[in-house]
């Protein structure tokens, strides 16, 4: 397909020929719908004592290493979305990752996590907040556990900030896509005062109102909630996928996942993507 401007890019980190299948699914109804290009893209690891120009020697000859990438593309393809494949020889997976992001142009890129448990010091993975930290795209996480399934109804919790826009901004594309109902949620605190309320409104109006040109049912609910991760992972019961923003924990410039949306999409019922947007100059 020929174009006067270039289309945007959708970078596609994929590994496991196991989940790369579904984490195309996603990636196919943004793509579809933003009329972007996908780069699916596989990193291999070279140990140091190998230059990187010899990075081929890892692939197996018969190229069945490998196999799944042109699966990934057939599926894309399949789809009518415009695909291509590249191979990225680094020291580590994040390097090549975060590297990619510029030499493919990536405007977003989408990464799958499996939401292991935590271990110290380390948020969703040691690749991933390392994405998270360094790529100067939009990034969107989604958790990789449970198998596809249809998805009829989306939930977006909503707090206000970039990436909560992001998020609102997703769910209105992969809807339509899917015929699906999109439900927003606030969490309050129980205390809060009465004046905040109008705020709460005010803030649900905004994030509706981005659904007005799109043919979709869109319904907005707040509840009264001390625990806020608790409250929505409550509510994912209902929903077939859960989109929600990162958030930065003030005390902890580079944690940027924050508590919420961690604790969300490691112990939600449904699929979770959780966004974050591009870093802006100020947050370097």
């Amino acid at each position: 397909m020929t174009t006067e401007t270039q289309n945007e890019t959708l970078l596609v980190p994929v590994a496991n020929p196991e989940t790369a299948a579904r984490l195309l699914d996603t990636a196919i109804d943004i793509a579809r719908d933003q009329s972007m290009r996908i780069v699916v893209l596989h990193v291999v690891e070279v140990p140091p004592q190998l230059p990187l120009s010899e990075g081929d020697v890892l692939i197996e000859d018969n190229g069945g290493g490998v196999q799944f990438l042109d699966d990934t593309v057939e599926q894309a393809a399949d789809a009518g979305v415009q695909v291509e494949s590249r191979i990225r020889y680094a020291r580590d997976t994040a390097t090549g990752i975060v590297g990619a992001v510029d030499a493919y142009d990536a405007d977003s890129m989408l990464v799958g996590w499996r939401g292991r448990p935590r271990r110290r010091d380390i948020i969703l993975g040691s690749f991933l907040d390392r994405i998270l930290a360094e790529a100067v795209c939009d990034v969107f996480v989604k958790r990789i556990r449970t198998p596809s399934t249809d998805i009829n109804s989306i939930l977006v919790p909503v707090a206000g900030g970039p990436h909560c826009e992001l998020a609102v901004e997703l769910a209105g594309t992969i809807a339509p896509q899917r015929d699906a109902e999109v439900h927003l949620l606030h969490v309050t605190h129980p205390d809060a005062q009465v004046s905040k309320q109008g705020d709460t409104s005010a803030l649900l109006r905004d994030y509706e109102s981005v659904f007005d040109d799109i043919d979709i049912s869109v319904e907005s609910t707040i509840i009264r909630s001390d625990h806020v991760a608790g409250a929505i992972t409550d509510e994912t019961v209902n929903h077939d996928l859960t989109i929600l923003g990162a958030t930065r924990d003030p005390f902890l410039k580079r944690k940027l996942v924050g508590s919420v949306a961690e604790g969300v999409g490691r112990t939600a019922a449904s699929p979770v993507i959780v966004t974050r947007k591009a870093p802006q100059d100020e947050d370097a």
